[in-house]
């Protein structure tokens, strides 16, 4: 399989190009620095510079793929829109020159609390991550008002770890477990759904085991 890593510089995309370089995957890794960040010698990974709010460097990097991941980050204040505008970005390129394939993460903030709210508009929700749970549920919304194949993998604090294998998931609610998850396991939920697609469509919450 063709795939191409949005914000693959990030903790997450990079675990991601291990994981699927270890599935036998071709990777188009896609960022502003990833010369500067990524090996250069590994084999079926191809580093493709470029920026997420550029249209054209988007589409490019979309040439040839059959699934699409997207690790995007960046500021947490409200300030930086990479988040949503690089995912209505991507979704408009995709709807256009595909592949309909795409996992991005979000975080726990969109999930449900209840029927009716989400995690970040309940009232001790932290203050200082609701930007950006904002953002991350506009990004939601791009993915889920598209006709695209679709899986939002929202995780609590996110640990520079590798892979257990072990993880705790839940639709539409945080999983059960404790507040964190390795980054591993993210790219290892996702190598998985790519091959079982079993949350298409889907906001999925992630914790680690224990």
């Amino acid at each position: 399989m063709n795939i191409t890593i949005f914000g693959a510089t990030g903790m997450t995309g990079k675990r991601c190009i291990d994981e699927a370089l270890a599935h036998g995957h071709q990777v188009r890794a896609f960022g502003r620095n990833v010369f500067e960040t990524l090996s250069t010698e590994r084999e079926r990974l191809e580093l493709f510079k470029g920026g997420v709010l550029s249209k054209g460097d988007v589409e490019d990097a979309l040439e040839g793929a059959d699934a699409v991941i997207s690790c995007l980050g960046g500021g947490i204040d409200g300030t930086d829109r990479t988040r949503s505008l690089g995912m209505k970005i991507i979704v408009e390129a995709m709807m256009k020159k595909g592949p309909n394939r795409i996992i991005a993460i979000g975080s726990t903030g969109v999930l449900q609390a209840d029927d009716k709210k989400l995690q970040y508009e309940l009232p001790d929700y932290p203050k200082a991550y609701k930007p950006v749970a904002v953002e991350h549920r506009e990004a939601w919304q791009y993915l889920a008002n598209s006709s695209l194949a679709w899986t939002f993998v929202c995780p609590p604090e996110i640990k520079d770890a590798q892979p257990t294998g072990e993880y705790n998931l839940k639709l539409d609610y945080p999983a059960d477990g404790p507040k964190w998850v390795n980054a591993g396991d993210i790219a290892h939920f996702i190598m998985q759904e790519l091959k079982a697609d079993e949350w298409v469509k889907a906001r999925v919450g992630i914790a680690a085991q224990g």
